[in-house]
């Protein structure tokens, strides 16, 4: 059960502003790549569908992601609100990663969430395809971790 020491602010309703800084935190827990962190933003029932893997809580969200990044590695993440109403928020989003054999791809995708009344994520829906790279085609250069403010949007980037 939730409850308000479990609270991750900004909370439902969403204004625009709230809808834009809950995406932000959500891309900067991403590109922390610590799975427990960015599992403490979901439910400790959420659901998920990722590509075609489908955890449910918390110690299956840690599980999935610590695969992630031992495959995805030197990955970068941004992520761009789409459409939000009260409590749902749909993103898009591309992360450049690169495989233990030093090829790189640019992940495309679209997700939609659904919060609880105290900001955790209760679903998370992804669609997410994969698209090789050349290293000289990468446009996420930022040293690991947060996006730097200045750091081009998707939308100026032209992605």
């Amino acid at each position: 059960m939730n409850t308000t020491n479990d609270a991750r602010p900004p909370m439902p309703p969403f204004t625009l502003e709230s809808a834009v800084e809950k995406v932000r935190l959500a891309e900067d827990g991403w590109n922390s790549r610590d799975p427990n962190r960015v599992a403490l933003a979901y439910t400790p029932d959420s659901q998920w569908r990722n590509r075609a893997e489908f955890p449910t809580g918390r110690e299956q969200i840690v599980a999935f992601l610590a695969r992630k990044w031992e495959r995805e590695l030197d990955y970068r993440l941004i992520k761009e609100l789409w459409v939000h109403d009260d409590s749902q928020i749909a993103v898009r989003f591309a992360y450049e990663w690169r495989d233990e054999a030093e090829n790189w791809y640019r992940s495309y995708g679209n997700e939609n969430w659904k919060f609880d009344e105290y900001g955790l994520m209760q679903r998370r829906y992804a669609s997410i395809n994969d698209l090789p790279i050349a290293a000289s085609e990468r446009l996420f250069h930022w040293p690991l971790g947060r996006r730097p403010d200045d750091h081009p949007d998707l939308s100026e980037l032209g992605l």
